[in-house]
């Protein structure tokens, strides 16, 4: 028995040199020839500006939002220093709890939101009063959830519709109001006030409800609750004394400044706790730490986008001229630049509101290039939103006794939530198509018992084989919705499904096929470790 665990163990480690070697030769190849074209085509290359990092070079700032970002750091930096100064004396020198630090951080998010959206600030505050107002009057009625999540939909339709409205059509005496919009689109910023106005009123709804949450339970396995301080879990499950959902708290939750603009998401729960008593979870030295790796975070997205203009290819027709070789080099390299810009925007906002003493969820807590199914995914890219839809969307509906249906809904909600696009409903109901298979592999995968080595080993190998075609579906999905639409299906079928792209192919999947055997050996790692 031994020795058969030996040369098993003698075997992975083979297998593990082997797998490592195979991923630095495709990252060598993938690095060369990413240089060889930016170098090649970034004279037809847009918004490519002069470059600091690294000299001669010019730096890809196509993006947009990763360059307003860019470009804003300094001033939002300024303004959350000044605001943190200010809110941490005040709560120190007057002893402020909940009550308190909700009308210090309201009138400073007030400011915020008065310079960001100008006199459209009045359409934030009248839509919030409406949904508080709902909230108050119906939380204790069965129809409540539908009432509360009909007003939300409804103005979240009418926001993009109508484009944030004109003052104009209340009366021509207020159109000058609609010289004084402010720096920063409200409506876009409002799909987090949705999400929050929704928290709220469920969280209400539920306060004098029986919990489904096991506390004890929970205490048994969680190393944070263990040691004495509360996770976020333990603060979004407790319920709140009905005296923490008034106007103040509420209004404050929703227009909390360093969460405002782009989250994380957290719930009313979590978020009122934390205004009484300050998250205790992190350390000083380790939101220091979190700050210093975000800067480092920083110094490597500014490398990246002085030396590949992979948005810069995905942004122009130019890639489609290419060959599929390149395309797929383009394509993954998309992917990895827009979990890096995200990562870096939350992470931004999350440690400024860290420093205030209110610790939301962390977004993409994984490497996009270390996760090899789909559920994995969506749970590690916008983590704290997966939270807010299985709280608030995916268990209401039935949880996993209806999965198959209820991942439908989610993800049909999900793109009318980022944008009213077409390609952001075929992302949606591409990625609902590649889940069926996957929760049909899973389901055998539970019911399937190896009884020999070779059984675990052949199950292994399909399950390597199963995670290299969930990333290429992936990938699919998401440069369908986020960059060349439905229209571009066609393209990119005919880019591989042909003589010289079936190698490019059969190789790409090939090397997902590594890269998931490598998962499944960081996987086991984590397993062994104490």
């Amino acid at each position: 028995m031994a020795t058969s665990v030996n040369m098993s163990g003698c075997r992975s480690q083979k297998e593990l040199w082997f797998l490592v070697i195979y991923a630095i030769v495709f990252y060598v190849i993938l690095i060369s020839r990413s240089l060889q074209l930016s170098h090649d085509h970034y004279r037809q290359l847009y918004s490519l500006r002069p470059g600091w990092l690294i000299a001669h070079h010019l730096n890809d700032v196509s993006d947009a939002q990763w360059r307003n970002l860019r470009g804003n750091i300094p001033v939002l930096t300024l303004v959350f220093g000044i605001f943190t100064l200010l809110a941490n004396l005040m709560r120190a020198f007057f002893n402020l709890r909940v009550k308190g630090m909700s009308i210090v951080w309201l009138l400073f998010s007030l400011a915020y939101l008065s310079y960001l959206h100008g006199a459209c600030i009045v359409f934030i505050l009248s839509i919030a009063t409406g949904n508080f107002l709902l909230v108050k009057i119906f939380a204790q009625k069965e129809f409540f959830p539908l009432v509360v999540w009909s007003y939300n939909i409804l103005f979240l339709l009418c926001n993009r519709i109508y484009e944030g409205y004109s003052f104009s059509i209340f009366g021509q005496q207020w159109t000058f109001l609609d010289n004084y919009r402010g720096s920063f689109r409200w409506h876009i910023c409002f799909n987090f006030v949705v999400l929050r106005m929704i928290s709220f009123g469920f969280d209400f709804h539920w306060t004098n409800q029986d919990s489904h949450f096991d506390e004890e339970k929970h205490y048994q396995r969680c190393h944070i609750c263990k040691s004495g301080k509360s996770c976020y879990q333990v603060l979004q499950e407790r319920s709140l004394h009905n005296d923490k959902f008034g106007y103040i708290t509420y209004l404050c939750y929703l227009v909390y400044a360093p969460l405002y603009i782009a989250g994380p998401i957290l719930s009313f729960n979590a978020f009122a706790s934390q205004l009484d008593v300050p998250q205790n979870t992190n350390s000083v030295r380790n939101v220091i730490l979190y700050g210093f790796r975000w800067v480092l975070s920083f110094l490597l997205m500014e490398l990246m986008t002085h030396l590949f203009y992979y948005n810069a290819f995905a942004n122009s027709d130019l890639w489609k001229h290419l060959s599929p070789m390149d395309v797929f080099i383009i394509g993954y390299g998309v992917l990895n630049f827009m979990w890096l810009k995200f990562l870096l925007i939350w992470r931004f906002f999350r440690f400024w509101s860290l420093v205030n003493g209110i610790e939301a969820p962390e977004n993409m807590p994984k490497c996009v290039n270390n996760c090899h199914n789909l559920e994995g995914f969506w749970k590690n890219w916008h983590a704290s939103f997966n939270k807010w839809l299985v709280r608030y969307l995916y268990i209401p509906l039935g949880g996993s006794k209806k999965k198959l249906l209820n991942v439908w809904v989610i993800f049909t909600f999900v793109a009318i939530w980022h944008d009213l696009e077409w390609k952001l409903l075929s992302w949606a109901w591409l990625t609902c198509l590649f889940f069926i298979p996957e929760l049909v592999f899973k389901s055998a995968a539970k019911a399937f018992q190896a009884k020999s080595s070779f059984g675990e080993c052949i199950f292994r190998e399909l399950s390597a084989v199963a995670g290299a075609i969930t990333i290429t579906c992936l990938m699919v999905a998401n440069l369908v919705g986020f960059v060349v639409g439905p229209r571009g299906i066609n393209w990119l079928l005919s880019s591989f499904l042909n003589k010289e792209g079936l190698p490019v192919l059969g190789g790409m999947l090939m090397t997902f096929y590594v890269g998931t055997k490598i998962m499944f050996h960081i996987d086991e790692a984590k397993q062994r470790s104490p």
